[in-house]
């Protein structure tokens, strides 16, 4: 049996990554964030994903059966969270400069 410790570790790492993957491809096929560089495109999506995972996902999805398996709802959640994170970096950075 798998420590839940290190279950739950991987579920975070999962959200880091899809985030992170989705600020890359944000950043190399749509364009997102050219003006700040592919590294803040990345951290973004990661920040995204793991407040997409850690907080949206527990707080719009039912409870599972095994609170510490992996979730599929929770990597959506991630996912949509990270590119919700890119899109309002891209606009706040065109409209405000920041």
């Amino acid at each position: 049996m798998i420590p839940t410790g290190i279950i739950r570790a991987m579920n975070i790492a999962l959200w880091i990554l899809a985030g992170g993957a989705l600020g890359w491809l944000g950043y190399a096929v749509v364009g997102y964030n050219e003006g700040r560089g592919l590294a803040v495109s990345i951290v973004i999506g990661a920040v995204g994903g793991f407040f997409g995972g850690k907080v949206i996902a527990p707080a719009l999805s039912a409870a599972v059966a095994v609170p510490d398996a992996f979730n599929a709802t929770a990597l959506f959640f991630a996912a949509a969270a990270a590119a919700a994170f890119l899109f309002l970096g891209n606009f706040s950075h065109q409209r405000w400069g920041v």
